[in-house]
């Protein structure tokens, strides 16, 4: 009995809203309407979900002081049938919003960019990574490099953003060590931030988005109203939660809690024509660069973002293909495509970690602190704009051998068996040189194997190239 009656509570709260949000009443008459309802079924179970409903940012000309009871309810629902009705038939407002493409004359502007292909107006993104490996390093130097309108990634700003980052894993004194690292290395002035950077490390006190009701139900939390006033205070352009998992109470597991909880995100990005940013830990096992589907938890919170990346330590193939010493790797970290539904998936980017000297010891602490930020690294020229899907495009070629069944080779002197040649022939812009190196790293590091076999030509036992599969770039 009470669901049906809560049911028919948080209905009536959906019309009024819709009557709200059209300009007929104003919330405050509409959540007088609500509580007189509530009273008039004897059960106020679900009065704060349906009061919810109303949103107090739409405000009608309705100014009667007129009180809603038990009495007149249902007259005055009748009465006000001209501009909407109740229990007889549909409401004239309800709809998709569907129109008639073929009045779309005009052209739609162009996806609001921020950052390179990172962030963009109106959508989710997402960065998955293990703990520790340096997702919230690359990510404040972004949202930096945002706040300044200074390329301090690597990476093309379209305009430069005011910046929401709530912080709900670290404190307030944290957040500031990690900021001044980033701040400190890439010379970025206080100056520079006023007004453009705004932090947030609220702790439990900022509650959540979503929380679970008793029966177990999503209902918005008052994180999600907080946010949502320093959008429209501040004007904000692009807000960050770090890291997802904190941002909710609901069941990490169960699509469809989290699909509430990224539709309110996403909705609020749509609304505000605002990025919004959250990055996500991974589950365990191996990750793997640019698998989208390693996020912790339920895949809707994957589905629902539109722009995610991956981020990686280097490995050590890789180590070994771009020629860099074991213990000079690690600080080393590749971004990758995920899963991105609005642009062209790029090849990867890649940063280096560094330590920060922050200036301040004291008495006790006599070295003070170093924190980690990152800035942008670039493979060696040779292995420059080369993509995991190139390399082994070039791979197969060279182990496929030529059509003759000669197998190409690694000698100074092999003419059409030379498998530098198989280089050039997929990315000509390298040079004889560098196509040399490439094939000089991957025979010294056991991708590509030099074996006898029978020149079919010649019928002499010759040397050729063959590659490990289970070294191939990944």
């Amino acid at each position: 009995m009470n669901a049906a009656r809560n049911t028919a509570l948080i209905t009536a709260a959906a019309a009024f809203a819709r009557c709200v949000g059209h300009g007929h009443y104003s919330a405050a008459f509409a959540m007088q309407m609500v509580r007189e309802e509530a009273k008039m079924l004897n059960d106020d179970t679900g009065l704060d979900e349906a009061l919810r409903i109303i949103d107090p940012a739409y405000q009608g000309d309705f100014k009667s002081g007129d009180h809603f009871n038990s009495e007149n309810i249902y007259e005055f629902k009748s009465s006000k049938k001209g501009s909407f009705s109740y229990g007889n038939g549909p409401w004239p407002e309800i709809g998709l919003g569907e129109w008639d493409a073929g009045d779309d004359a005009e052209l739609p502007p162009p996806r609001g960019w921020l950052l390179g292909n990172v962030f963009c107006r109106g959508f989710m993104s997402s960065l998955l990574a293990d703990g520790g490996v340096g997702k919230t390093a690359v990510r404040y130097a972004q949202l930096l490099s945002l706040a300044t309108g200074r390329p301090l990634t690597g990476e093309h700003v379209f305009q430069r953003c005011r910046i929401l980052l709530v912080s709900l894993e670290d404190d307030a004194k944290e957040l500031q060590r990690r900021i001044l690292a980033a701040r400190l290395h890439h010379k970025v002035e206080l100056s520079e931030l006023k007004g453009w950077l705004f932090l947030a490390a609220p702790g439990a006190a900022g509650g959540k988005l979503m929380a679970a009701d008793n029966a177990g139900r999503p209902v918005r939390g008052r994180l999600a109203d907080r946010l949502e006033h320093i959008i429209q205070t501040r004007k904000i352009d692009l807000a960050y939660l770090d890291p997802f998992i904190k941002s909710h109470s609901v069941e990490e597991n169960s699509n469809s809690a989290i699909d509430d909880v990224a539709q309110l995100l996403t909705d609020l990005a749509a609304q505000y024509n605002i990025a919004v940013d959250t990055p996500h830990h991974v589950s365990k096992g191996i990750t793997e660069a640019g698998n989208a589907n390693k996020g912790r938890g339920a895949s809707s919170m994957k589905d629902a973002a539109r722009l995610v990346y991956t981020l990686t330590p280097m490995n050590a193939d890789e180590a070994k293909t771009f020629g860099i010493e074991e213990d000079k790797r690690r600080p080393l970290l590749r971004m990758d495509s995920g899963k991105v539904n609005i642009c062209k998936p790029t090849a990867a980017k890649w940063f280096r970690l560094v330590g920060v000297p922050l200036g301040n010891e004291n008495e006790l602490y006599r070295n003070g602190d170093e924190v980690q930020t990152v800035e942008p690294w670039m493979p060696p020229d040779t292995w420059a704009d080369l993509s995991a899907p190139i390399l082994n495009v070039i791979l197969t070629a060279i182990d496929a051998g030529l059509a003759d069944g000669n197998r190409y080779t690694d000698a100074p002197k092999a003419g059409d068996r030379a498998a530098w040649k198989v280089v050039q022939e997929h990315v000509p812009q390298k040079t004889e040189q560098q196509a040399r190196e490439i094939i000089r790293i991957w025979v010294k590091n056991g991708l590509l194997i030099s074996d006898n076999y029978t020149n079919p030509v010649t019928r002499k036992n010759v040397k050729g190239l063959r590659v490990d599969p289970t070294k191939r770039p990944s």
